[in-house]
């Protein structure tokens, strides 16, 4: 393969790299902890780095307080451009996922190694067990429970891992969601 045939692959790998962390954004919603890179073009001072607080705010220069919770990356971008057209005409605001740090379930109990695991952008249960390491020889694999918190109701979903890995009950391998706490007993 020739040099240019080279470059113009990559060029086009690049192009198709962007369009897929931009579906990632526009449908990411984003949590407490994560940090966002926002940008005003033609306005130097209005370029940084957001921490998502705790409470799923945060606050940007002209902007003011913005609530995040539960809103993507391009519903942000809209309400911030929004609010700068009071002080800029046409502004031309870009926000981005820089670091994915709110998107994280826990693994506990008897698996190889127990923790927490960002995920990105969402995994089932079987890959957060993957990701532990997996079980160990102790482990009740019919009896693996995911806590989960909606608001102040907490449920608890059973989760029975002989019956996945024989491709039975196939349902029962859920989406996990952010907070989500996977107990190995």
């Amino acid at each position: 393969m020739s040099l240019w045939s080279r470059l113009a692959c990559t060029a086009v790998l690049c192009v198709l790299g962007t369009g897929l962390a931009l579906a990632q954004d526009a449908t990411y919603t984003v949590k407490p902890g994560d940090i966002l890179k926002v940008s005003v073009w033609k306005e130097p001072e209005l370029q940084g780095t957001i921490l998502i607080r705790p409470d799923g705010g945060f606050s940007f220069p002209l902007v003011g307080e913005i609530d995040g919770r539960g809103k993507t990356v391009a519903e942000l971008q809209v309400i911030m451009t929004q609010r700068l057209t009071k002080y800029i005409s046409d502004p031309v605001v870009s926000v981005s996922v820089n670091e994915i740090h709110g998107n994280k379930v826990y693994v506990i109990g008897q698996v190889a190694k127990p923790g927490e695991f960002i995920v990105n952008p969402s995994v089932d249960v079987v890959q957060a067990l993957s990701m532990a390491g997996g079980m160990t020889a102790f482990a009740s694999l019919g009896n693996i429970i995911i806590l989960r918190h909606n608001g102040t109701v907490k449920t608890a979903l059973h989760f029975d891992y002989t019956e996945v890995a024989k491709g039975k009950n196939l349902a029962n391998d859920i989406q996990l969601q952010s907070g989500d706490v996977v107990v190995v007993p």
